[in-house]
């Protein structure tokens, strides 16, 4: 699972979660900029892309390593 999240003074105003394919705004600002994000479709097919750039290639390189060190 892919997830992006935007902090502003240790409270979290807005997640990307891969597993839910959009953005969840946690605040009343998080919202209005949730709302924005999730209709520019460009945007969205970026943030789903994220997860095969960064997971799909990278979790079997970690997992090795870990396997190898314990």
């Amino acid at each position: 699972e892919f997830i992006d999240s935007y902090y502003y003074n240790k409270l979290e105003l807005t997640r990307f979660s891969s597993s839910v394919g959009k953005y969840v705004g946690f605040t009343e600002y998080g919202v209005r900029n949730a709302e924005y994000w999730n209709n520019d479709a460009s945007l969205l097919s970026a943030m789903r892309a994220q997860k095969e750039v960064y997971c799909l290639n990278h979790v079997p390189v970690y997992y090795s390593n870990a396997l190898t060190k314990s």
